[in-house]
């Protein structure tokens, strides 16, 4: 009887540690490397493969996905109209694929139909939300096009400037400078005014960084450097026309917009003329061009939602080749280098019950979303809320290797002034400078492992 007890006695003790056992954090080496978005990743290698949706979703979830996918893709013409009525009557382009070219980068050039270069124009100085000051006349976003008998805003033209390079073993390399001008203004802008280009970006993941808790993004934040390394990082927090107040920045090329329905709602509102309960007032209000029509919002909630569900529900390509020793070994120089400071490998989400595909997720996007001062050479010098005239968010890099690919050729930086993945890493400065040098220095065969690594994402 005494043995039983004792037995007894110890089942119950391991039972005991065993539920009070916290629970712990899955050890990172024993992830697939090749799950960049977790069970959000998609293993596709084509063309085609930042158009994906996630491989999780439910039979309805799915069918509002590609309702979102429709729209996305349809091009919409100037009001009144039966269908797809709206656009204009100034507008950058007539669609979203028409700048997110099969959901990744666009092009870098202005004013034509297949365009995806957007400029950004504000007056010196800050709004009272602590943004951009809007042009009188203008608005935040030069329009370089207009429905028929309507004047666009402005000409945007773009030029380029050369200069060759060489790492220390003879090899070179060039970088084109891009210069920016307005010309065929529709009425004359008072004083100085700022410019900044915005290339479109890839859409894919954008759900799962959305997921990512703000309080994981500002605990990497290090605005005074802090730890003395040379790398800060500042949480840009913005004014958030959705909720109408200050929220974490996380979406575009210096984190200026704190959703993804707030980033639809801008993109359409802007970018093509369409009006939403989120954005009611037409781009050309109070200028020559408006329409003087009383149809707004000229898009319903469902169709924006749609829309937005569709940029939530963008899957991330798998990667490739994570056991080549040539990755594994420009992984480990990408390291050294610091690029993992800024570029960071692994973020994990929030659990979301009503939301499985990205419940508590590990990410790789390789990024911190927040901004960082990138040095003098990739500087529009026109502050954006908290990032500064030449601090641009940490562009995720997941799907890099793919761009080539998808978007033929591929593209890089906020303006798509690299044509290379070596010519993005030659354009860092600032915070970033030492990684540049470092991967300056490396021999031919260990800078080709980093791009091997890159090529990898």
């Amino acid at each position: 009887m005494k043995k039983f007890k004792i037995t007894g006695f110890l089942a119950l003790l391991v039972l005991f540690l065993v539920e009070c056992q916290k629970s712990a954090v899955f050890p990172e080496d024993q992830y697939d490397e090749r799950l960049s978005a977790g069970v959000a990743t998609v293993f596709d290698a084509t063309s085609k493969a930042f158009g994906a949706a996630f491989p999780t979703l439910s039979t309805y979830d799915e069918y509002v996905h590609e309702k979102g996918d429709q729209v996305f893709s349809q091009t919409f013409v100037t009001a009144p109209a039966p269908i797809h009525s709206g656009l204009g009557p100034l507008f950058n382009n007539t669609s979203c694929e028409s700048c997110h070219h099969n959901d990744g980068i666009g092009l870098p050039t202005a004013g034509d139909n297949r365009s995806s270069l957007l400029m950004r124009i504000s007056l010196p100085g800050t709004d009272e939300h602590g943004g951009p000051v809007a042009v009188p006349g203008y608005g935040l976003q030069v329009q370089d096009k207009a429905a028929y008998g309507k004047q666009p805003e402005a000409k945007v033209n773009l030029t380029y400037t050369y200069q060759s390079y060489s790492f220390d073993d003879g090899e070179e390399y060039n970088l084109r400078t891009p210069i920016y001008t307005l010309s065929n203004l529709y009425t004359p802008i008072s004083g100085s005014y700022l410019l900044s280009p915005r290339l479109a970006p890839p859409m894919i993941g954008l759900g799962l960084l959305e997921a990512v808790p703000e309080s994981v993004i500002v605990a990497y934040a290090d605005p005074n450097d802090a730890n003395g390394d040379g790398i800060k990082g500042v949480a840009n927090y913005v004014w958030d026309v959705t909720t109408k107040s200050i929220q974490l920045g996380r979406f575009g090329w210096k984190a200026n917009t704190a959703s993804i329905v707030t980033q639809v709602a801008t993109a359409f509102n802007q970018d093509m003329g369409l009006t939403s309960t989120i954005l009611p007032v037409e781009n050309s209000y109070g200028q020559a061009q408006d329409d003087g029509l009383k149809d707004d919002p000229e898009l319903p909630d469902s169709t924006l939602n749609a829309v937005k569900f569709y940029a939530q529900t963008l899957s991330v390509p798998a990667r490739r080749n994570v056991t080549d020793a040539t990755v594994k070994r420009g992984q480990q120089l990408f390291m050294l280098a610091k690029c993992g400071t800024c570029h960071r490998k692994t973020l994990i989400t929030r659990v979301n019950v009503a939301f499985p595909a990205i419940s508590n997720q590990v990410i790789h996007p390789y990024s911190d979303l927040l901004v960082h001062n990138m040095g003098p050479g990739l500087a529009d010098n026109r502050p954006d809320f908290k990032a500064d005239g030449q601090s641009w968010r940490t562009a995720p890099l997941w799907g890099l290797g793919l761009y080539e690919k998808v978007n033929n050729p591929g593209y890089y930086l906020h303006d798509g002034r690299a044509r290379t993945i070596v010519e993005a890493i030659m354009w860092h400065g600032g915070e970033a400078e030492q990684s540049k040098v470092y991967y300056a220095h490396l021999s031919k065969t260990d800078r080709d492992a980093v791009l091997k690594f890159l090529y990898s994402l």
